[in-house]
């Protein structure tokens, strides 16, 4: 069964709150949409997923145009572990590598999405993917690549 989890941290609102997309809105020339849980790292999005399961589809658009988040992590998590301690952990060792700023410095906000595929019936230590995706700080859109 996939489960869906969308956790919010530093302080910020809800994702669905966050993202100010028109739901109606036709998607950037140059964009496709994929499902959230396809999402890799460098991909750039233009809109994240309601936290209501309403819709399962994001809308990935080229970093060089302006964007919502940008997915900077993508990390196997085992299923003991797939709480809020550890993804805000996890992600916020993982931004300094990809962007060489820490969350401190206050350019940016990090979210993440928990892609948990369990099968019970299987003895998988590592069921579930944690999907970090960065912000701007001041709640801005991003234009560029946040990779260093």
């Amino acid at each position: 069964m996939r489960m869906r989890s969308l956790q919010a941290v530093c302080g910020l609102a809800a994702v669905a709150v966050l993202s100010g997309a028109n739901a109606t809105a036709a998607p950037p020339l140059g964009s496709h949409t994929e499902k959230w849980i396809n999402l890799q790292v460098g991909d750039c999005v233009a809109d994240l997923p309601p936290a209501d399961l309403s819709r399962v589809t994001v809308t990935i658009v080229d970093c060089s145009t302006a964007h919502l988040a940008e997915v900077y992590l993508r990390a196997p998590m085992a299923v003991d572990t797939a709480i809020a301690n550890v993804a805000n952990r996890d992600c916020t060792a993982g931004l300094a590598p990809y962007t060489g700023k820490t969350l401190d410095s206050g350019q940016f906000s990090i979210n993440y999405l928990i892609d948990s595929n369990q099968d019970r019936t299987a003895a998988n230590p590592l069921p579930s993917t944690l999907i970090c995706l960065l912000q701007a700080g001041n709640g801005q859109p991003l234009t560029g690549s946040a990779h260093r």
